[in-house]
């Protein structure tokens, strides 16, 4: 961009700013910065900027630098949730474009700042990030790179199996003077940890690799109960595991964040004092991004049209309470409505031979398969039952069935992994349908088993 550009588009930050600011908006303090793709699509494909290396990250990074270089996608925008922002803007967009994206920003920096989902996580992860791959640098130096990224292997294989509501303060007597104190939300979270059967009354747990009850977070019991694992490799393990619970809130809240974004930089953009052709441009670019698919879900359209239709039955005001208080679950859960569906032309579809063929258009259906798919709810539940299983150590873990089956081959191949993380043989109790209950075993000597 040129100076010139540079200072118009200063000047519109600070216009939408205070669009946004009248309109009711409360955001973090954002920075700015202006890269070029390569950069965007390296912070895009890490997740962060300056975050440990990995090879899934490089071909990540490969994947959307070749659909830019081909002019089949383009990133507008990647913002970072801490206190301050930190968003980044490419420098091949317009003065308008990027205008757009700096009202879509401030969109996300509100959520990121005053959603339930968000406020737990660390606003420092920038920081958080550096240090630990300077961490990892160093283990390289000491251990080998092949041998830290045979480790990163099995650690990311499993890095979705982790519990957003524990810590490791929940760990400690009450009593203790570091004892976790109440905070915000508490509420929220009993609420949703109760989905999982809890024992009233836990008896005292029989040995520290028995849970009295299923363990949900897989990394956390690996890294504290694995019988082979060294400190630096639990470290490693602990780097994932924190990195992972800042991602998960954006991952349950995709629909409604992107939605949100889209609602008021539309909202903002109309405020503006824009030229003819300017408010052309902004009509296309805002018509692109809320494109529907025949074939896939967009989160910014569905999350966008959703808004839409809450401020009309229910008012403005109310979308501040839904902002606040909602993921995309509860947000599907309570606002999909049979009327909203038809509107947009919502379906279920399956391959039958060789063609996509719409196999149903009831509401309820389509909501409860929305719920199934968003939020992280794809992932399946890994539960730990068992760290010393038949007295052996070995690991016994129990899928949370749902009525969905595991991917066999997908499962082996991560068992695999586990196993490396574990030492001893590794078990995972599936179904192969509603009825039969099938287990699964995994020891390099013996290869993999099927029990039923």
């Amino acid at each position: 961009m040129t100076p010139a550009q540079l200072a118009q588009l200063e000047a519109r930050i600070a216009e939408v700013w205070e669009v946004g600011s009248r309109l009711g908006l409360r955001p973090f303090p954002t920075h700015f910065e202006i890269v070029p793709a390569t950069v965007m699509y390296e912070i895009g494909s890490y997740g962060m900027p300056g975050r440990f290396s990995h090879w899934t990250h490089g071909k990540a990074y490969q994947v959307q630098k070749t659909l830019y270089d081909y002019g089949l996608s383009k990133i507008y925008e990647l913002v970072i949730n801490t206190n301050p922002c930190h968003a980044f803007l490419l420098d091949t967009n317009t003065v308008l474009q990027n205008t757009l994206v700096v009202a879509h920003v401030l969109g996300h920096s509100d959520f990121f700042a005053n959603n339930a989902y968000f406020a737990r996580t660390s606003r420092r992860m920038l920081d958080t990030v550096s240090l630990n791959a300077e961490r990892i640098e160093r283990y390289e130096f000491e251990h080998g790179e092949t041998e830290v990224e045979r480790l990163l292997d099995a650690v990311l294989s499993i890095q979705e199996h982790v519990d957003l509501y524990a810590s490791d303060e929940e760990d400690e007597p009450a009593e203790t003077p570091t004892a976790r104190q109440p905070k915000p939300y508490d509420d929220l979270w009993r609420y949703d940890r109760s989905a999982e059967p809890r024992n009233p009354d836990p008896s005292p747990r029989r040995s520290r690799r028995r849970p009295a009850e299923p363990a949900r977070d897989l990394l956390a019991f690996i890294r504290d109960h694995s019988p082979i694992l060294d400190d630096w490799e639990r470290d490693v393990v602990s780097i994932v595991r924190a990195e992972m619970q800042y991602f998960i809130p954006q991952i349950q809240t995709k629909v409604l964040n992107e939605g949100w974004a889209s609602y008021w930089h539309a909202r903002i953009m109309r405020e503006l004092d824009l030229s003819a052709d300017e408010h052309l441009e902004f009509a296309r670019l805002h018509a692109a991004i809320l494109q529907p698919s025949p074939r896939r879900l967009n989160p910014y359209y569905l999350g966008y049209q959703m808004l839409l239709d809450i401020e009309r039955r229910h008012g403005e005001r109310h979308l501040f309470e839904v902002r606040e208080v909602e993921n995309d679950i509860s947000l599907i859960r309570n606002y999909l409505t049979r009327e909203l569906v038809d509107e947009l032309d919502l379906y279920l579809y399956e391959r039958q031979g060789d063609e996509l063929v719409i196999v149903d258009k009831d509401w309820e259906a389509v909501r409860e398969r929305l719920i199934g798919e968003l939020g992280g709810n794809q992932t399946p539940v890994i539960l730990v039952e068992d760290g010393d299983y038949e007295g052996n150590l070995e690991l016994y873990l129990r899928h949370s069935w749902d009525g969905r089956k595991l991917d066999l081959d997908w499962a082996e191949k991560t068992m695999e992994h586990i196993y490396r993380l574990w030492g001893r043989r590794v078990w995972l109790e599936t179904r192969a349908d509603d009825e039969s209950r099938l287990v699964l075993s995994y020891h390099p000597r013996e290869g993999h088993k099927q029990h039923r």
